[in-house]
């Protein structure tokens, strides 16, 4: 009887020191995003000895995408994962990821996080979340119907966009912006709607816009990060030794999501060429005009949020 009651609180010990988290993300179980956080949660329960699980709940099934930021705040949801972007209404400094044609690689793009963290880190604490690690989409390319080989090519054209950045870079390349959300592309280029858009390679082979679209420029127009949260009491209540295995998960899962990141961008640029797509460099000259674009882009954001933005940009441009 003794043995029994002892093995009863033994268990009941255990349990206590169970914790568990569900961790919201608005994207398809299968993108690459999703089987990062898989293989973040996978990893936590390991080095925590299963002290803590995480249950990655994809595809909106828990909280819908939008919905999810103030859902981790709220502590409805432990944690969650948000696209950055989403995030400018209340915190301008994540703007920074919208910036058009600063950024040409994964190297510049992570140089941009380095600085830019800390300033999310500070507007994620005043709400009570704590973050955890960012990683990038694959870089933002431009599709068009037909060759661009001067800016004047994009001149009078329909642009898709889909929020008010991709509204002023269409404004700028001389477009006219034409409001797609994404689940309606495919039937916008069957339609005709639109000659040209930003977007991902990814994007691109996910929506099979070959036949519509016949060639692919990668610019690297701007890296979009998402980025993964918990709420910060949720966090606190864990056990130090726990808190930090956690953050070193985070760190593995960053670095990790930033080499899947990449080599998907690979894979899908692949995969568009195999498709029959025409998959080239732009013109230097487009290119050096479209460097030019982004630096007025980002003078224009520096004077719209203020200080932080040149807490940034400063550093970014001038310490290489």
């Amino acid at each position: 009887m003794k043995m029994f009651v002892l093995f009863l609180l033994a268990a009941a010990s255990v349990a206590q020191a169970q914790t568990q988290w569900q961790l919201a993300t608005g994207y398809r179980a299968e993108s690459f995003h999703t089987l990062n956080l898989s293989a973040f949660a996978v990893d936590v329960e390991k080095v925590t000895q299963g002290a803590l699980q995480i249950q990655v709940r994809p595809n909106n099934e828990l909280v819908k995408l939008a919905e999810i930021r103030q859902s981790v705040q709220d502590g409805r949801v432990q944690a969650g994962e948000v696209i950055m972007t989403g995030l400018v209404g209340e915190v301008p400094i994540a703007g920074a990821d919208t910036i058009p044609f600063v950024v040409h690689s994964y190297d510049d793009a992570l140089r941009l996080w380095g600085l830019q963290r800390p300033l999310i880190e500070k507007h994620m604490a005043a709400r009570g979340l704590k973050v955890l690690y960012a990683v990038p989409w694959p870089p933002q390319g431009l599709f068009t119907g037909a060759p661009v080989r001067s800016m004047t090519d994009l001149k009078g054209t329909r642009m898709r966009t889909y929020n008010l950045p991709t509204q002023r870079i269409a404004q700028m390349l001389g477009a006219s912006p034409v409001d797609v959300p994404m689940v309606e592309v495919n039937q916008a280029l069957s339609e005709g709607r639109v000659d040209n858009m930003i977007t991902s390679a990814v994007t691109g082979v996910e929506n099979k816009v070959w036949g519509r679209i016949a060639h692919y420029y990668p610019i690297n127009a701007w890296f979009p990060k998402n980025l993964v949260f918990v709420n910060r009491k949720a966090f606190d209540a864990l056990p130090p030794a726990v808190r930090e295995l956690v953050m070193q998960a985070a760190e593995r899962a960053e670095a990790r999501g930033w080499a899947m990141s990449e080599a998907t961008a690979s894979e899908s640029t692949r995969e568009l060429a195999v498709q029959g797509m025409k998959v080239e460099r732009i013109a230097p000259s487009v290119e050096a005009e479209l460097k030019r674009l982004g630096e007025k882009f980002s003078r224009e954001w520096v004077q719209s949020v203020g200080h932080e933005a040149n807490v940034i940009f400063v550093p970014y441009y001038f310490q290489r």
